[in-house]
């Protein structure tokens, strides 16, 4: 069958977990005749889920690419994860979809997964239709699905099909936009109401339509689906569908509203976010890369969207944003873990290439004569971290380049070295991600991981002027040493760092000594003395001293310089200092007093509240040790339905009562590393 952008459909699934989006992917390739029985997500033996990381779950972790034909029309489906903490895999679906298709499971209704579904692709300017999944459980309503779903997303979300029974007695539908001659007397009276709705629905969305509405004329049945599908696609309109994956119940009248509502490539031409790239498969290639996959043994295999002009096997394409040109291999039409070769991708279709050396996810393949940047991935940031470090001493040569392949695989995740702890930092959206990150490093890359909460970077600081002198002698047998310095201490303003000043007069120590006593304070500074923390914001000037004419050498003031200091700052009323964050947490309105009281208990301050559509946004201060674990925290508090972020702010001192209990962790934690 020959492919061209006007006869695909690129479809996201999208849902909170569970709501049966592998089930249904599943029913639609066993009804194409992709594939000859139907697995089971408890079993892992769909052909989404086929990772072992979702087998152990029984859920997806990762997007897969699904494909079938139906008549004339090749479908796309992209399979995202329900679970929050891969929000980055659904993010970077929609990027190169035309429609979202949104399940809800009807037993249970919206869920904070519907509504994160629908955030994002109305972010995405896209299509988007509603399917009532599972409508064969029990407690399934029908109605009261439909009413949460007008109720949060508004009344343009209309039945185009009602269901025949509920639970136990749902055997199968009645389509709304497309009446069938004989409709089932028990759905007659629904039928006719959802038809009229949908009749109003559509003339609201077409000023024609709304005049032949107004003035009581009749609306055609020809009428009402061209302005239902206009309307649809351009997200005046979201249907609502109805099914039951496992039993195979409305999977082949959901392929047809995908055919004949959702729309294709050539319907949206700017879909690429440049409005100078369209789908013309003999125009210059635009391609934009959305997903990558690591393997040790297979190598790197690249997901990408063709946007314009055709990609071919054993071709030369440029990649616009690192400004090199690559190979291309063997393509590949992916169908979950199995790709099929193919000679040529087209526009508005979705391939795959392996072994590609510079690109990246987010990255533009181009023609090198006509070189275009498409807009990338905006994947989200996480905020959750964990130190990691090798299990054994085999580990650690494979650490650093396994963590660096993830985060290709998974740009939502984030490798640095923190280097005031000397930890290797591994930062996500959750624990769930980087525990799934760390169960692929073993597997795909044999290095075993462990990990911890990270250190926090506490400081240490003076709050009291002092003097100190100490003398370094060493002069028994052989070349001697002698360095005598005399030091004062002062605390400075916070942030103004370090400062070393000389007031030693009459040549009492000899200029070319000073460096010397200063090299030693500056390295002590390191440690300090409380618990081991780096110090900071203080002055130290040396204002006298005596040296020795032979053993008055730099090593031995050097010594005398690090020795004056720790002495010093001991009597110099040393605390803690801590790192302070500004939090920025994104709830739904009723959920505020929770987060204010919860605040409040991990020592934060309020600062402001700024409501939005649907949510409310509380800023506040807190210190970094209490928002370790926030994500935890704030999915507990919310169901799910908060977000938040922080940056570094500024350090305070920790409080007394705490302090202490920091100074004790910290000398554990160093006996345990020396033991």
């Amino acid at each position: 069958m020959a492919v061209s952008a006007s006869t695909i459909r690129n479809v996201a699934l999208l849902s909170h977990s569970g709501a049966g989006k592998t089930s249904l992917a599943e029913t639609m390739l066993f009804n194409a005749k992709v594939i000859n029985r139907i697995g089971r997500v408890e079993d892992g033996t769909t052909v989404s889920d086929y990772e072992p990381e979702e087998a152990k779950r029984a859920a997806s972790v990762q997007t897969s690419l699904l494909r079938f034909t139906d008549g004339d029309d090749k479908v796309n489906l992209l399979d995202t994860p329900g679970y929050d903490e891969f929000l980055g895999e659904a993010i970077g679906a929609l990027r190169v979809v035309e429609s979202a298709l949104i399940l809800v499971a009807a037993p249970s209704g919206v869920d904070v997964g519907t509504e994160r579904s629908w955030d994002l692709a109305r972010a995405n300017n896209l299509p988007i239709a509603f399917l009532l999944n599972k409508m064969d459980r029990e407690n399934a309503s029908f109605e009261r699905s439909v009413q949460e779903i007008q109720d949060i997303f508004g009344n343009q979300c209309v039945p185009f099909q009602l269901p025949i029974g509920e639970a136990q007695d749902f055997t199968g539908l009645v389509s709304v936009i497309d009446p069938p001659a004989d409709i089932p007397a028990d759905v007659i009276g629904d039928f006719d109401s959802a038809r009229e709705r949908l009749i109003e629905a559509v003339a609201e969305s077409d000023d024609a339509l709304a005049d032949k509405y107004l003035e009581g004329e009749e609306i055609t049945a020809a009428e009402v689906t061209a302005g239902a599908r206009e309307a649809v696609r351009n997200g005046d309109l979201v249907p609502i569908l109805v099914s039951s994956a496992t039993q195979n119940i409305g999977v082949a009248e959901l392929v047809q509203v995908i055919r004949d509502f959702l729309p294709s490539p050539a319907d949206l031409p700017n879909s690429s976010g440049d409005a100078d790239v369209a789908s013309d498969a003999a125009a210059p290639l635009a391609a934009l890369v959305f997903k990558t996959t690591s393997d040790p043994f297979v190598g790197k295999l690249s997901m990408f969207r063709v946007y314009r002009g055709t990609a071919q096997s054993n071709g030369e394409v440029y990649n616009n944003n690192k400004g090199e040109s690559e190979r291309l291999g063997q393509l590949y039409l992916p169908q979950g873990k199995n790709q099929d070769n193919v000679n040529e991708v087209v526009a508005g279709d979705i391939g795959a290439i392996g072994k590609l050396n510079a690109t990246l996810t987010g990255d533009t393949l181009c023609a090198g004569d006509n070189r275009v940047t498409l807009p990338g991935v905006d994947f989200p940031k996480g905020f959750y971290s964990l130190a990691v470090m090798p299990a054994t001493q085999a580990d650690l040569d494979k650490m650093s380049t396994s963590l660096a392949r993830i985060v290709e695989d998974d740009p939502s995740l984030q490798f640095t070295r923190n280097p005031e702890t000397s930890e290797s930092l591994l930062t996500g959206l959750g624990e769930v991600q980087i525990e799934v990150a760390l169960d692929r490093i073993k597997r795909k890359f044999g290095a075993s991981l462990n990990v911890k909460l990270p250190v926090v970077p506490y400081r240490e600081t003076i709050t009291q002027v002092t003097n100190s002198e100490y003398r370094h002698k060493k002069q028994t047998g052989g070349s001697g040493q002698y360095g005598h310095v005399l030091l004062r201490l002062e605390p400075r303003v916070r942030d103004e760092g370090f400062e070393f000043g000389n007031e030693v007069v009459g040549g009492r120590v000899p200029r070319e000594l000073i460096p010397a006593v200063e090299k030693g304070v500056v390295n002590t500074l390191k440690e300090g003395v409380l618990a081991g923390f780096p110090v900071v914001d203080l002055k130290a000037v040396i204002y006298d001293g005596s040296t020795h004419p032979v053993d008055g050498k730099p090593i031995a003031f050097e010594i005398a310089g690090s020795q004056a200091l720790r002495q010093g700052m001991q009597k110099a009323a040393p605390v803690l200092l801590e790192p302070i964050v500004r939090l920025y947490v994104t709830v739904p309105e009723n959920y505020t007093g929770d987060i204010i009281s919860d605040m409040n208990s991990k020592r934060g301050r309020i600062l402001g509240m700024n409501p939005e559509t649907r949510y409310t946004v509380i800023e506040a201060e807190v210190p970094h040790a209490e928002v370790q674990r926030y994500s935890q925290d704030l999915r507990s508090m919310t169901g799910g339905r908060g977000s938040y972020r922080f940056e570094f702010d500024h350090y305070e001192q920790v409080p007394q009562n705490i302090e202490q209990r920091v100074i004790d962790t910290a000398k554990q934690a160093k006996e345990a590393a020396t033991a």
